[in-house]
This record gives structure tokens, C-alpha cells and sequence, in this order.
């Protein structure tokens, strides 16, 4: 199973972060994080293990792609509420958007259709299911000669 890791460059982006650290901005910057997974493998099934504490089933994504890809997303949105108090402004907002995106390719021998996965304490769970030796020979197909 092969980690893709996407906007991973740690230098620009401290840089980034020190050189706005003086423009005083109102605005909320975006904030990309990766969460630490961990992988295990029994003769049945591979189990992600995905650190996202705070997070509902409702802030998370999964998806396959064309490419055999399992695709976690995070997409959770802080809804920009208007200051309470007229005469105070922000000098500095660390509350952001927070998002991360992490693809990882998924082996020959994983069910697709039987993937499943759950939020339980934090940790977010998923299953990938392998076939039997039995189901991949059911898989093969034959082909007539004529």
C-alpha cells in the first residue's frame, strides 16, 4: 500500500507563515495537516487507523477512484461569524479551515464493495476486506478459444 503525500514542502510554508505573521490580517488562512495513520494486516483484512480527534463521520470523506485509489478527505469548514462587538477587531486568528487529502493505493486483493469504516474515539477506522483464495479464483475469467 503506497502513501501519496500532497503539499508536504515544510519550508515555504514557515516562511509563509512568518512573513504574515506581521500583516495583522483579519482574514482566516487555511491550515493543511495530515493525520498519523497507523496499518495492520491480519490474513483477512488491512485496518487504517486515522488520528482525527474532534472529528465527526460528517467532516470526513471516502472515495475510490479510476486508479484504485483510496481517497480520505477532510472538508470541515468554520463558519466565519461576525465580530459581537463592534469596537474589537482581531490583531490575530489562529482558528482556521482546516483540510487534508491522503491517497493511498490500494492493493490487488482488497474487496472494493466491502470496504467499511467508523469514527469511534477520535480514531477513524477503515476496513479493507481481502478476497479469499477461493473468491479470486472465482474472479478469473475464462476465455473460450474457437
Amino acid at each position: 500500500m503506497l502513501v501519496a503525500k500532497r503539499n508536504q514542502d515544510v519550508m515555504p510554508s514557515l516562511l509563509n507563515e512568518l512573513l504574515n505573521w506581521n500583516t495583522w490580517s483579519n482574514e482566516v488562512t487555511e491550515a493543511h495537516a495530515t493525520p498519523k495513520m497507523n496499518v495492520s494486516e491480519s490474513e483477512t483484512d488491512y485496518q487504517l487507523e486515522l488520528l482525527v480527534p474532534g472529528l465527526s463521520k460528517d467532516d470526513l470523506r471516502l472515495s475510490i477512484d479510476s486508479d484504485n485509489t483510496l481517497i480520505v478527505e477532510l472538508a470541515q469548514h468554520e463558519q466565519k461569524e461576525e465580530n459581537e462587538q463592534p469596537n474589537r477587531r482581531y490583531i490575530r486568528r489562529e482558528f482556521s479551515q482546516l483540510q487534508f487529502k491522503k491517497l493511498l493505493s490500494l492493493p490487488d486483493n482488497v474487496k472494493k464493495e466491502a470496504i467499511s469504516a467508523n469514527v469511534e474515539n477520535g480514531i477513524l477506522i477503515i476496513t479493507l476486506p481481502k478476497f479469499t483464495e477461493q473468491e479470486k479464483q472465482n474472479l478469473l475469467q475464462r476465455i473460450e478459444i474457437k
